[in-house]
């Protein structure tokens, strides 16, 4: 699965998508885990300790924010588009 990465996701990736190992079982939190297993650094930026996304950082699923469906549990395919958003400030 292919997942876009933006801002500073980008720069600890180095790219701005990441091919994820998927299947039509996985859900949101597995596609986390792999990337950050590929990406160690990403884990302090996206979870808190808990293993909740972090406030402000925001996972789409083709263009719907998985706060409206099954949050990290939310089910996704291969072909899905798979969107990685951290917390952006501006002015």
């Amino acid at each position: 699965m292919k997942v876009k990465v933006f801002a500073n996701f980008r720069e600890i990736c180095q790219a701005k998508t990441v091919e994820v190992p998927a299947d039509n079982s996985s859900r949101v939190i597995d596609i986390l885990e792999s990337l950050i297993r590929m990406y160690p650094a990403l884990e302090e930026e996206v979870f808190t300790p808990e293993r909740t996304l972090k406030p402000f950082v925001h996972v789409f699923i083709n263009g719907c924010n998985i706060i409206h469906a099954d949050g990290l549990e939310t089910r996704v395919r291969e072909e899905d588009q798979f969107a990685l958003f951290p917390p952006v400030a501006g002015g």
